[in-house]
């Protein structure tokens, strides 16, 4: 079954083509994506203006057509964070149904929580034991937690990167005190909402996922993607504290250089280090793997063991 995976998110529109089968692992076809940065076209009452909602057609008609020259039998079209919290998002789903034909399911925190960890445990497998796993989009922060593969506990919070760097930097770089009172806003976020993971019970691995904490990785050491998805990568919480002295200083445009930043975040890395550390350290992880799967994947496992069922 081939299927394209489309994932409006923050950041990107982003379509991945991958041939499914029964009791094995996505073959990916193709990783087509375009930058969107949605949260830069909210209006001061919350709403995507019609610029915003023009980009995204555009992104999503040109995924589109992509998924039919890939001749893909079925498509998923999800949306989270940015669309989820927009307060005209029927008015930009309708807009982007008429022009494109394609109608976006958006997905709510909780949802992207519990696929994001089904493809996670489908990637460590059941000796696993209990595994605890970080996400930062654009627009929130999921957790979740579990021995199984529907977490015990999952969570959405409203800490994404970009999201985070918009409502509390106005500078580049960002000021001390700027830095200084948005690690306040997380610690404060997160002590509000986690008290349920810290009664999960012992963590047997810990995870990451998700483009920030890929770049994060690969910033303190960890292998560059070119060494493929099988390598382990670690983040570290001493490795992050150093990491966010001397890229808190830095503009986007310095961020941009170094190895593994892309440019369309470099301006929103900080913001994405400081909610990493401190939901690590509030969780008492000292590291965590990086685990190439995430929520596409978990969509993907979700849809096929469905569609396979009968085939058992």
């Amino acid at each position: 079954m081939r299927l394209g995976v489309l994932d409006v998110g923050s950041n990107t529109v982003h379509l991945v083509v991958v041939d499914a089968q029964y009791g094995g692992p996505p073959t990916p076809m193709s990783n087509w994506k375009t930058p969107m940065r949605l949260v830069e076209y909210l209006s001061k009452k919350g709403n995507i203006n019609s610029k915003g909602i023009d980009k995204l057609t555009r992104g999503v008609g040109l995924a589109s057509e992509m998924a039919e020259q890939f001749r893909c039998e079925e498509l998923l079209p999800f949306a989270t964070s940015a669309i989820r919290s927009a307060n005209n998002s029927e008015k930009v789903l309708d807009a982007v149904e008429d022009a494109t034909g394609v109608r976006l399911r958006i997905l709510t925190g909780e949802e992207e929580a519990r696929l994001t960890f089904l493809a996670v445990r489908r990637w460590y497998g059941w000796s696993a034991g209990r595994i605890c796993d970080l996400d930062i989009g654009g627009g929130s922060l999921e957790m979740s937690v579990g021995t199984t593969e529907s977490p015990d506990v999952a969570l959405s919070l409203d800490l994404g990167a970009g999201r985070l760097t918009r409502e509390w930097f106005d500078s580049d770089p960002p000021s001390r005190k700027s830095v200084k009172n948005l690690r306040e806003f997380i610690e404060d976020q997160l002590d509000a909402n986690i008290k349920e993971f810290q009664e999960a019970g012992p963590i047997d691995v810990a995870v990451g996922t998700s483009k920030t904490f890929r770049m994060l990785a690969r910033l303190t050491g960890a292998a560059p993607s070119s060494a493929g998805p099988r390598v382990k990568r670690t983040l570290t919480q001493p490795g992050l504290r150093q990491l966010i002295a001397f890229i808190s200083r830095m503009t986007a445009a310095d961020r941009a250089e170094l190895e593994g930043v892309s440019q369309e975040r470099s301006h929103q890395v900080v913001a994405g280090a400081l909610v990493a550390e401190a939901a690590m350290r509030k969780l008492g992880l000292e590291s965590l793997d990086i685990c190439p799967w995430a929520l596409r994947e978990g969509m993907i496992f979700h849809h096929t063991d469905v569609a396979f069922e009968d085939f058992s």
